[in-house]
């Protein structure tokens, strides 16, 4: 997988997960039916919206983006449905072409990112048990805190 798709995949599921939370929002608050789609989708839309921001900062190493840009990425996830856009911005500027420039045999890394990038892409399967626990535990984090609106609140 290049750049390119794994960048557009992740921000495709991102618009969709938006979409299955936005619904569950109208149905709990607007149409006042049923709250039973929130939590799942505020689930489903919070792992893909960290696998979202992985995905662009590590999109952004590999392509050399500027910090502004990265900034973009990173915002348009919060966003409703802004990934597609951006995503979009980013193809007709070139910025998602190539392949992995960091791969087995490639370029040599120098910073600290493109170093882990680097053993990322050289050792896929630990990278990817790594990274699932790492958002497993984050993910754990995140809804223990409870949704965004509560963080802080605590018990009166």
């Amino acid at each position: 997988m290049n750049p390119r798709t794994l960048f557009r995949s992740v921000a495709v599921a991102e618009v969709v997960t938006w979409s299955f939370l936005l619904l569950g929002m109208f149905l709990k608050y607007v149409t006042r039916t049923t709250e039973a789609l929130v939590p799942p989708a505020g689930s489903v839309h919070g792992f893909v919206f960290l696998c979202f921001v992985v995905t662009t900062v590590f999109v952004w190493v590999n392509q050399r983006w500027s910090a502004s840009t990265g900034l973009l990425g990173l915002v348009s996830a919060v966003i409703p449905f802004a990934t597609i856009p951006f995503e979009r911005w980013i193809e007709r500027r070139g910025l998602l072409s190539g392949s992995w420039r960091l791969g087995p045999g490639a370029e040599t890394p120098t910073t600290l990112p493109e170093k882990l990038q680097a053993w990322v892409l050289r050792s896929p399967f630990v990278a990817l048990l790594v990274a699932v626990v790492g958002v497993a535990v984050v993910f754990t984090v995140l809804l223990m805190l409870g949704p965004p609106g509560s963080w802080g609140a605590g018990e009166r």
